[in-house]
Parts: structure tokens; sequence; C-alpha cells
């Protein structure tokens, strides 16, 4: 029989529902086993500000220092700040004790190695997971320490050195109750805009809506918020505050890929000829622009894990996900959602054009959005798919995608549910229509049944 902890171990993370005394015990061996796996020194700790983050911490901390490595405690953070610290000091591993968006019952850990290089389930979690299991830690030739240190005014001269231009402007920022609302109010400091706050207060029991923008249905108060304040620009955080997404002036939500094709072009300006990473699921339209401005697009696998990876290895200097994380060369290779927001801003201050002026010319196409198949089988779906679209171009980077000259069509299982998803583009709604219709018929001898 499994054990109760074998399923907080995830292919990107480590997530579970918060039980006292049962994760606290995990925690200390998570600590234990990271420690023994790394060979690290020193572990960067940050956490959000959720009821159990404070014991998880104590937990996490006494593994880690009885394993014989040093603890840095920089607090209450933002996972990117958590980022920030093992990069800009060159510590050798960090541990960000968050579960993001989830529900308050749940915490968690997200792993890095040196350089905030992130552990997954290919690179080091199953055999974190391993120990942690099996209690089997080599013994350590030292006591580890714990050393606090303050990052936050480092922090903010580190995003801030992004920018060089922004002029006076208004904007609403939806924090969501969590962490960016710890991290801004420094930041905007700095800064000629007028700021409408809203949900800043630290409440990670999500008292207003879930902190996750990628459910456009969270975004509505921001919507509203920013015609009624005549606005030049809306911004909604996700629970760490690595994701974000924006809301044009007249209350539409901006997609991620838009905003990915809209930075591509102002990173190229900066760094002509270089690589930028775009996930696969993105709009025609994201590799256009990257093209037309002498870039050079390359399509990712979704997941930021290889996203990181991918870019490190052929040096691109700047990567964006349809979740809405964005990823900079210039930081340490790293999501920020900070960082993205103030390179939004520069865009419009630079460019003099209102947001929903500089998205219209990116709308050449029709887009299916995201549709889940709860199916019995993902592998099957995938081989039937390949079958039926056997006659055309046929890519395996993430599930099975295909592309012709009218269309393309995304079909992936998920990395966290028995589900696949569909994404789809057409040049025309009919041709849209129909293979999403063709897709569906593919897959329907699959799908499970709702009692």
């Amino acid at each position: 029989m499994a054990k109760p902890e074998e399923g907080a171990f995830k292919p990107y993370d480590i997530r579970f529902i918060y039980k006292k005394g049962f994760s606290e015990d995990l925690a200390y061996r998570i600590g234990r086993g990271f420690v023994d796996f790394v060979g690290c020194k020193n572990v960067v700790i940050g956490r959000d500000a959720r009821k159990s983050s404070g014991p998880l911490f104590e937990a996490i901390s006494r593994g880690i220092m009885d394993q014989g490595a040093d603890v840095i405690e920089i607090g209450l953070c933002s996972t990117p700040m958590l980022y920030f610290a093992v990069a800009n000091y060159g510590y050798d591993a960090g541990i960000m004790i968050t579960a993001s968006h989830n529900p308050a019952e749940y915490n968690g850990f997200k792993l890095t190695r040196e350089q905030a290089i992130p552990i997954g389930q290919d690179n080091g979690m199953l055999d974190i997971k391993a120990k942690v299991l099996s209690k089997g830690f080599s013994k350590p030739t030292r006591e580890g320490k714990l050393i606090r240190r303050d990052i936050m005014q480092d922090y903010c001269v580190h995003v801030l050195s992004k920018i060089s231009v922004i002029d006076r402007m208004k904007i609403v920022v939806d924090a969501g109750n969590a962490m960016a609302g710890y991290t801004l109010p420094k930041i905007f400091e700095s800064l000629p805009v007028e700021v409408v706050p809203m949900y800043f207060k630290l409440d990670l029991s999500f008292p207003n809506h879930e902190a996750n923008p990628l459910k456009f249905e969270t975004l509505k108060s921001l919507q509203a918020r920013v015609v009624e304040e005549k606005a030049q620009l809306g911004v909604a955080f996700d629970g760490d505050a690595d994701r974000v997404f924006f809301v044009d002036e007249q209350g539409s939500i901006v997609p991620a890929d838009f905003t990915t094709a809209l930075l591509a072009e102002e990173m190229l300006k900066k760094h002509p000829g270089s690589v930028v990473l775009y996930d696969l699921r993105s709009s025609w339209v994201v590799r256009e622009v990257i093209e037309r401005h002498g870039g050079k697009p390359m399509m990712c696998r979704v997941g930021h894990a290889f996203i990181k990876q991918q870019m490190r290895a052929n040096d691109a200097v700047f990567g964006g996900e349809l979740s809405g994380h964005f990823y900079f060369k210039d930081n340490f290779y790293t999501e920020s959602g900070v960082i993205t927001m103030l390179r939004m801003m520069e865009l419009m201050c630079r460019r003099r054009g209102k947001l929903s002026e500089l998205v219209a010319p990116l709308k050449r196409y029709h887009q299916s959005g995201e549709i889940n198949f709860r199916v019995s089988d993902r592998e099957a779906v995938l081989a039937a798919i390949e079958k039926h679209f056997s006659g055309e171009k046929i890519s395996h980077l993430d599930g099975v995608k295909i592309e012709t000259n009218e269309y393309w069509v995304n079909i992936r299982p998920s990395n966290t549910e028995p589900l696949v998803r569909l994404t789809a583009e057409a040049k025309h709604p009919e041709t849209l229509k129909r293979v999403v219709d063709e897709v569906k018929r593919v897959v329907e001898p699959f799908l499970v049944k709702e009692n």
C-alpha cells in the first residue's frame, strides 16, 4: 500500500494538504533528503503568508541543518524573490514554501539548485522522494546554522534596473490577497505611477477570489475597476507572483501569447537577432512578430523546468508561456510577474499607445482556447489523433501537434490530471470549428463518462 506522502511529489514541485504533525515530519525529511541529494552547503528558504508556512519553515529548516547545511532565511517573499536570492548571491540551493493559488489548506515546496535551476521529475525530484520515503540519509559531517537575511532592498534595485522609461500613468493592480501585495508597495514607491490597489492585504484564504489569473472569471472585478477608474492598464498576479495577466484600458483581457509577442518585440530591440522561446500553444502571430523583428523563434513544450533548460541551452533572451509565466535571461532565466509588469508599462510609454491599440494588429487568427477532456487512456488518444491526421505535418514536442497552412491543433496530456488538453488555431472560423469537431469525434470513444 502506497504511503500517503508519496502523492505529494508532483512533476514540478511538492504539494499536499497540510496536516499538523504529519506535514512537519514530512517537511523535516524533505529538508534532509534535499541536502543529501543536492550536496549543498547552504539553502535559501522563503515562504508565503499561509498559516502553515511558519511551522513548515521550522521543520524543513531543522532537517536541512541536521543534514549539515546552513539555512538562509529570507522570510515572507514571492517565488521570484526566492529565485533572485539564490542566483544573485550565489547560494547553493533554494526552497520556496508555497502552494501558489491553491486553497488555504494546501502548502508545498518549490525546489531549486544553484542559479535558481528548478528541480523536477527529470532532474532529481524522484531521487529526493526515494530518500524521503526510505529515510535513507547519509551521516552529516557538521551541524548547519540559521542565518537571517533581508533581501527586499536589493530585490527592488534588481527589478527596477530592468526599465529606463516609465512616464506618469494610472494602473489598477489586483494582488489577489497574495504575495504580490507584499512586494509591490516598495517597488511602486520609486515610480511616477498612480496605483489603484485591489486586494493587497495578505490573506491566503483568498476571501475575494482565487489568485489564479489564468481563470479569466477571477479577473472580472479587475476588468470593471480598470474601466471605472479610467486606468491605462490592469494587472493581475497569481498566489506567489510568478505569473501575471494584463487587462487593457477597455477592460479586455490580453491573452498571454499576445503579451509574449509584444514583449518579444521590445526585447529584440535591445538584443537584436536573439532567440525567443514561445509555448507551442501560442498563436502563429508570436512566431511572425519574432521573425519580423529579426529574432529567432523557437517553440518549446509546456512547463517551467523545460523552458528554463531550453532557454539556457539556446541562450534565449526571453520566453513566454500561455499560463502567464514570462522568463528573462537578465533575470537568471527565471520568470517574474513584477519584471513583466514593469516591462509592459515601459513598452506602453515608449510606444505612446493604448494597450488595446497595440494588441489589435495581433488579432489575425481564430483560437479555440484550451478544451479539456477527461479520458481513460491518454496515450491511446494521442495515437488515435496521430493516425487520424497521418497525412499532415506532425510534431511530438509536447503531445501531438498537427500543422497545415490553414490551421494547427495541439493535443497534449496534462502533467497533473487524467486529462488531455486541446488547443487549436485557424485562419478562418469555419475551419477552426471543423477541426475542433473532428478532434472531438476522435476523442469521444475514450471519454470517461460522468456519473
